[in-house]
């Protein structure tokens, strides 16, 4: 595969960094970070390989839920900075060669919004229908709740109207009615405005509860209907909860044909084959592989690699315009869900047994490296495993240096403390006094005077130069992320040797999950046509040869290897 062949679609090979605005650095000392901060640390991301910036929302926001909570989908929060200097963050990202995209949150909006408190005000407001209302009380719904050590319910009632309002997440966040089309339309002309300024692309939040609200106000719409007499509502016209996805994507590709929409949909297989369009491919460009992240761990837990690689080989088949996110670590906590109860409390066990390192009863609050107690062996094999998976590394600031967790911040604020740039007090991320930060840094083993970018840019053996290599090495190889899969038959339970290829060529990674060294054989038989076959050794160096169709590989303990075999062309240049 040509190189040039991938750029009209390159989220199939980006390389994706989440970060939050408030918390990556802090230019003027007010102990915010801020987008002129960001402006200034574009350059770094552009040297460590990244191709793509994923912000965290930077709208207005009351700030009850480290703004996801929105009250104008069309601004900049001041604390951070204004329209104009966002849009010199996009204008110097592009000349770099970096694409932003940023939260589009279509689920849900704060308590504040001014839609929300016209709906309120009475049932028969223009606004009303822009949420989901039942007048008749509601069943118990404690089952569904996200947060369950804050909210015991996904209604809540209003006391000025009498009605209850729908909020899977937080009751300061009630759920848009998305089976109104008004409120279908305005979603798309916030989607609109962005792009016009110059945002590549959105990650999409929630998808699953906003398609799902489609029938929730659908039902509401009717009961009340019936309890009114009243005949009907205007939301009994929505045909799909589906079309409105497709209908957004569509909308979002005419005003810019390389924009994506990236999807939280964490769901089993099967529905999560469904919103990326079926067979048709029409709706998300991309979605997190949530399923695939969850089995890591498990596998690392067990230091067995089966359980990833049943959860690889059980991926739908998927469009060729469409793509998994792969990522070991993202802003929210990080999720076991779609684990057993006994292989959830087996990675609860290895990677987070007190009780302050849980969350929700279904999650960890913590990294990566103090997971897995700082062993550079087991931090580096991760992380390329990771970043030889098929699909796009996902990449949340800071893991690039190896970032710890802040157990006493509340929920997902743990993982969401200031970017460690040097080893002063403040990490180098502002000039204000610590107790003026927004979140306090990283403490103990894991904090700046220890982990720092300055110190690891100047150290060619660091984890910084490290993840650079494998960007770099990512990008060189498209086949990771245009290539079909297959899991190479090996007898140690611990290794997983898989095989990404285009048919002209391949990328073949073997990673050792256990700490004991093991020498696999491979069988490359398939690529033998006259003679043995010559295979680039992509992150060591040098080249390996086959013998009579086969390959022997030799690991340290949590080693690994990247092999590429390109029979027409030059292996050591991909």
């Amino acid at each position: 595969m040509r190189i040039t062949d991938t750029s009209d679609q390159w989220w199939k090979t980006a390389v994706i960094y989440c970060l939050d605005i408030e918390t990556f650095y802090d230019s003027d000392g007010d102990g915010i970070g801020d987008l002129h901060g960001l402006a200034e640390r574009l350059d770094y991301l552009t040297e460590l390989g990244v191709t793509c910036i994923w912000l965290m929302p930077f709208y207005p926001s009351p700030q009850k839920d480290d703004g996801y909570d929105v009250s104008d989908f069309y601004g900049v929060d001041p604390r951070v900075g204004t329209a104009g200097d966002l849009v010199e963050v996009i204008r110097t990202a592009h000349d770099r060669g970096l694409r932003v995209i940023t939260d589009l949150l279509v689920n849900h909006t704060s308590d504040q919004h001014p839609w929300f408190r016209e709906s309120r005000r009475s049932t028969d407001n223009p606004k009303r229908d822009w949420y989901v209302w039942r007048s008749d009380s509601p069943p118990d719904t404690s089952a569904q709740v996200v947060f369950p050590d804050k909210e015991e319910a996904i209604w809540s009632l209003d006391e000025k109207t009498g009605e209850w309002y729908l909020h899977h997440f937080y009751s300061h966040q009630p759920d848009l009615n998305v089976a109104n089309p008004a409120v279908r339309d305005e979603i798309a002309r916030i989607a609109g405005f962005w792009l016009e300024l110059g945002i590549d692309g959105f990650r999409v939040d929630a998808v699953p509860f906003f398609v799902e609200d489609v029938e929730t106000a659908v039902a509401a719409g009717r009961a009340g209907s019936e309890k009114r007499g009243d005949g009907g509502t205007e939301v009994e016209a929505v045909v799909s909860p589906h079309q409105h996805l497709k209908d957004l994507r569509a909308f979002i590709n005419r005003r810019n044909g390389s924009a994506i929409m990236l999807g939280e949909v964490n769901l089993p297989h099967k529905q999560q084959r469904e919103y990326f369009g079926g067979d048709a491919g029409d709706e998300l460009h991309m979605m997190f592989d949530f399923i695939g992240m969850q089995k890591l761990y498990l596998s690392l837990a067990r230091e067995d690699a089966r359980p990833l690689a049943k959860a690889l080989l059980e991926r739908p088949p998927i469009h060729p315009s469409c793509q998994w996110a792969t990522f070991v670590r993202n802003h929210d906590e990080l999720t076991l869900d779609k684990l057993t109860d006994t292989e959830r409390q087996e990675v609860f066990a290895a990677f987070g047994p007190e009780p302050e390192m849980q969350i929700y009863d279904r999650g960890l609050k913590r990294r990566l490296p103090p997971m897995l107690s700082g062993d550079p062996r087991r931090v580096r094999m991760a992380y390329s495993l990771l970043f030889s998976l098929p699909g796009t590394p996902t990449l949340f600031y800071g893991e690039e240096i190896g970032m710890g967790e802040d157990l006493a911040g509340e929920g997902r604020h743990a993982v969401r403390t200031p970017m460690q740039w040097t080893d002063g007090p403040t990490g180098g991320f502002s000039t204000a006094p610590v107790r003026r930060l927004v979140r306090r840094p990283t403490p103990d083993g894991f904090g700046p005077e220890h982990v720092n970018v300055v110190s690891q840019r100047m150290d060619p053996d660091s984890l910084w130069g490290f993840m650079r290599h494998l960007a770099q090495t990512y990008r060189s190889c498209p086949e990771l992320g245009w290539g079909e899969l297959t899991v190479l038959p090996q007898p140690h339970q611990q290794v997983l040797a898989h095989q990404c290829s285009t048919g002209e060529a391949a990328v073949i990674a073997v990673h050792n999950l256990g700490a004991a060294p093991q020498t696999v054989t491979l069988d490359l038989s398939s690529w033998v046509e006259q003679g043995d076959v010559t295979l680039a050794d992509l992150l060591a160096g040098g080249e390996v040869q086959t013998t009579d169709g086969s390959l022997e590989v030799v690991l340290e303990g949590y080693g690994y290897r990247w092999l590429r075999i390109h029979p027409a062309g030059d292996l050591r240049i991909p």
